[in-house]
């Protein structure tokens, strides 16, 4: 006689996102929202997504640089975040490059780079949020105060200077 276990099917695992749903997505979850010179941020997204793809990242990597600001941006909650139907590699990704508040640049830093994967979502997003025509459109102060804020993170994170 079977017992039950051996009869009863496996629980059926739900179909991870493509990244043409974790696309839009991101892009409903952050509408209505802008950056810091007044554009649509999924502008951002898709920059920092097209980046990853453009330096040679895996799927798992282009769909965490959809969601890498999601869950610091209050668009989605980390308890959705672990209940999605994502690659690990992805969840991991964009709670690593995910800003706690508080925290200091040097233990977030150590976080990307402990994770697999991260440190080249992050450094497409530096470099679109360093993108000199994406920092024009912003006072001087501000412009300022975030080129010496993206600068210290490369240099804690190991990465080259930009090209200028």
């Amino acid at each position: 006689m079977a017992c039950a276990a051996e009869s009863s099917p496996a629980p059926a695992v739900p179909p991870r996102l493509t990244l043409a749903e974790v696309a839009a997505l991101a892009r409903r979850a952050h509408e209505g929202q802008t950056d810091k010179a007044g554009r649509p941020y999924a502008e951002h997204l898709a920059a920092v997504a097209q980046g990853v793809r453009a330096r040679g990242g895996s799927a798992a990597q282009i769909a965490a640089a959809w969601l890498h600001d999601a869950v610091e941006d209050g668009a989605v909650s980390a308890e959705w975040l672990a209940g999605a139907a994502l690659d690990g590699a992805t969840r991991a990704i964009v709670v690593a490059v995910t800003k706690r508040p508080g925290e200091p640049a040097e233990e977030y830093a150590a976080r990307i780079l402990a994770t697999p994967g991260a440190l080249l979502v992050k450094e497409a997003d530096l470099a679109h949020n360093a993108d000199p025509a994406r920092l024009a459109a912003l006072d001087a102060p501000t412009r300022e105060r975030l080129t010496a804020k993206y600068a210290r993170m490369r240099g804690l994170l190991g990465l080259d200077e930009p090209a200028g």
